[in-house]
């Protein structure tokens, strides 16, 4: 079965916007992947194709009416799990990115106005995903940004096999830094490790390089790595140290 992303909006046109681009639209056209797209408005009943009301208790906005996004839900693929866009719901990560990649794909509910009325998510337990602590003005850009993070790890999407292995909450970490040529630019030089040709001492450095992005930027990561590490009884990069400990 293809790996396929079916969305449901009221913004059909804003699809598939970068997804019909670079890799994931290259992919695309290989046929590595589809894009459904589903109008919700098209589910409406009234001659104004109405998909909205005022909310109830009152208060600004408007919500959008569960037996509209019901109708929307019930002609989705059956064997695609279903979520909705939210910034109350679970925050993405690659973990759960991963997971959706190695699954048929996943139908994703947009919401725009105040939301979606939360009857119909609880009878269809829907799960809500988050892109991070912010508000958007819908869930298609969040909807993008999972389905291209998806797309990315399907086979044959990526040129180099082992690109995913080393990037950024590949293993738990940000990634290392990257140089190339010139070897001097702006009176900046390449670190003399990465031009010395010893794997092994490069290997060493990026771990390092890693660890310390990651203990300085997000220490949440790190904690979750340290923890893990020693469960595992892995080797970890003391980059105070600066040499390999067993925690």
């Amino acid at each position: 079965m293809t790996w396929t992303a079916h969305v449901l909006t009221i913004l059909p046109e804003m699809f598939p916007g970068p997804l019909g681009h670079s890799l994931a639209g290259r992919a695309a056209a290989r046929g590595d992947w589809r894009l459904e797209v589903s109008d919700i408005r098209s589910f409406a009943t009234d001659r104004h194709r109405s998909v909205d009301d005022t909310p109830c208790g009152g208060g600004p906005g408007m919500v959008m009416r569960p037996d509209v996004v019901d109708a929307a839900l019930a002609a989705a693929p059956s064997a695609l799990p279903a979520f909705y866009m939210s910034p109350r719901g679970r925050r993405i990560d690659q973990a759960l990115v991963r997971e959706l990649a190695a699954g048929p794909g996943a139908t994703l509910l947009c919401g725009r106005f105040e939301g979606v009325d939360q009857r119909v998510l609880d009878a269809r337990g829907i799960e809500e995903l988050s892109l991070g602590d912010f508000v958007l003005s819908g869930g298609e850009p969040a909807a993008i940004a999972l389905v291209d993070a998806c797309v990315r790890l399907l086979p044959g999407v990526m040129g180099e096999a082992l690109s995913a292995d080393e990037e950024s909450f590949a293993d738990g970490l940000l990634e290392y830094p990257h140089y190339t040529r010139p070897a001097v630019w702006a009176g900046r030089s390449v670190p003399e490790v990465l031009v010395s040709g010893h794997h092994e001492k490069i290997r060493a450095w990026r771990r390092a390089e890693a660890e310390r992005l990651t203990r300085e930027r997000r220490p949440d990561l790190w904690t979750h790595y340290v923890a893990r590490a020693a469960r595992g009884g892995r080797a970890a990069w003391n980059t105070t140290a600066g040499k390999e400990t067993t925690p």
